[in-house]
Order: structure tokens, then sequence, then C-alpha cells
């Protein structure tokens, strides 16, 4: 453990010199700047001197809740961001989200006005994916199934420049399988988010088996700039958050199913024996029940244990359509 945090350390303390290393000395806009300040959309300063990382763009692809809050997050620190997603209808939730989140920033004196504006004006959306392609930084946020997210890794591989990184926000998909689709699995890392992202100050950080020193510093770097704290795991189903909290939410849907008790004695035992904010149950429904499915199927698959298998009413919910807070009604109604 002790050498772990050692390296981490060393990792923070070297990430403004390891941007200057061959992967981004070819770059105008280095991924790792400080903010400077901006006013508008795709705006950055002057990139004359190469010792002050200056700018950057990232690319986000998928306007959902977790798309929409990493943008929003990359935007409030500076980045110029293009949202990507397959209809504007999504692409327009996913700005709207944005504003309505600024704005309560705004009442609750979190930003000014202006900050709400300029972070807002940063942020542009988008369909088209080759627009994605110029940025330092794409950060898939896609549904969590394993072909969808290869296929537009292909894509992104074939279509960015050499230099850019690739993230994933998988919570549970292997970041090796994902950066081979990739066709740069030395500059492919996972970037695992938490939501609400604006929110919750995690971010895991996964190397897959080629994942190159400079590109986990590179995404370390981005992370710490968005104001989140960055935790280093290794690329195993589930990582660390996953396959820790997922068994629990599963356990306590067995028990719901098994009428050991109702959603709200499960949940408040939770809360008020264990001081957890949130009960597992309604903390599935916050997620997603699909999203929990998804998950519990990729440990289920990866570890071949049969504690993974998935809840038989966890199955029954997602197969009914009651995905939780997103629709309306899961263990709850919305």
């Amino acid at each position: 453990m002790g050498e772990r945090r050692l390296r981490s350390l060393r990792s923070s303390v070297s990430s403004v010199l390891s941007w200057r290393g061959a992967a981004f000395a070819a770059r105008r806009r280095p991924l790792l700047s400080e903010p400077e300040p901006m006013s508008g959309a795709n705006v950055h300063p002057s990139p004359a001197n190469p010792r002050r990382m200056q700018g950057g763009k990232v690319a986000v692809i998928g306007a959902g809740q977790m798309g929409s809050g990493i943008a929003q997050v990359a935007a409030q620190t500076g980045y110029a961001v293009v949202m990507r997603d397959v209809e504007d209808r999504f692409v327009a939730g996913g700005l709207a989200a944005i504003r309505k989140n600024l704005d309560r920033a705004v009442e609750k004196g979190r930003l000014t006005a202006q900050e709400r504006e300029a972070a807002f004006g940063r942020v542009a959306g988008t369909t088209d994916v080759k627009r994605c392609a110029d940025a330092d930084l794409v950060i898939e946020a896609v549904v969590e199934d394993l072909d969808v997210k290869r296929r537009l890794f292909q894509e992104l591989g074939a279509m960015c420049p050499p230099a850019t990184i690739l993230a994933s926000n998988t919570s549970s998909i292997p970041i090796t399988v994902l950066g081979v689709a990739s066709g740069r699995p030395d500059r492919f890392a996972g970037m695992h988010f938490f939501n609400p992202v604006p929110v919750m100050k995690l971010v895991e950080l996964i190397r897959g088996a080629e994942t190159s020193d400079s590109t986990a510093a590179a995404v370390r770097a981005a992370g710490e700039r968005m104001g989140k704290t960055v935790v280093e795991v290794h690329d195993f189903p589930g990582f660390v958050s996953n396959r820790v909290l997922m068994p629990m939410i599963n356990e306590a849907i067995f028990a719901l199913g098994e009428g050991v008790a109702t959603p709200e004695a499960i949940d408040q035992v939770m809360k008020l024996g264990m001081n957890h904010p949130m009960g597992p149950l309604e903390l599935a429904d916050f997620i997603g029940l699909d999203t929990c499915l998804a998950i519990l199927n990729v440990l289920h698959d990866g570890f071949k244990d049969p504690k993974y298998r998935p809840a038989p009413l966890l199955v029954k919910k997602v197969q009914a359509g009651h995905l939780g807070k997103k629709s309306g009604r899961g263990f709850y109604q919305y």
C-alpha cells in the first residue's frame, strides 16, 4: 500500500512535466493546462509560451446523465467541450441538463452569472462524431454495452490523430479490451466518473495492459484539473467501486425478492445502521437498474463466480422496463 501511495504522489507531482514528452510535443493545445479566463465557446489563449499549458479540448461521447455531467465539469474548468450524441433530442437534453445545473449553482451562490455563461458557452453539442476528431482527450460515456463501445472506439481510433488520448467512462468493462479495439492501447485508459458528476469527487483511473505512463499521467492531470480526486486501480472486472458496491445492491435485491423486508425497511437499515447516505435500493434506482444488471453480468462473466449472479427480481424489473428514476419506476415510484 505504501508503494502504491508513493507512486500516486509521484504521478501527481510529475503530471505537469510529463505532458512535454513526445506524445504531447506536437499538440498546439496541450491537454493538461491550467485554465485561462475564457468568455465564449472554443476560445483559446495564444500558445506562445509552451511552458504554460493552455486551453485544451475535450470531446464527450454521450449526452446522457453521465456525459452531460462530464461535459459540465470540463467546461467549468476551462476546457472547450464538444458533446456528441446520436440524435438531436439527446444532445438538446444534455445541454438542458447542463444549463439547469449551472443555473442551480448560481442560485446557490457557487457560481456568478458571468461564470455560468462562460462555462455554458464552452460547450458545443453535435451529432457529428467527426467534430470530436481534433480533441486532446475523448471521453466515452455511452451505454454499458461492450459491442457498442468496441465499435465506437474502432471509429474513434481510426479518426483521431495519434496523439489524442481515448478514455472510457465504463463502470465495469475491461479497459484492455476497449484499448485494443481502439488501435492505440498505449493511449487509452479508463476514466470512471461517478453520478452526479458535478458533485461526486472521485474518478477511478484504470490502466489497461498497455496504457503508457504518460497517458496515465495525462488522464490523472485532466481529472484533477476538473476538481476530482483521482485514484488509480488495476484493470479487473468492476474495478474497485462496482466490485464492492454491486454485490451489496444485489444482495439487497435478493433480500427484497425473498420477502425479508420492504424496500423502505431495507434502505432504512443501511442508512441508519451503516450510516450510508442512501439505501442500496434507492441507489440502484438512481444508478439505473439496467446499468446495475449490465455491471453484474460483467462481474459474473469475468470472474465466473456465482456470488455475482444477478438477482432474479433485478432481471424481471429490467425486462419490465422498470429502470429506476430515469423511467419513473424502479423499486420506488418517481
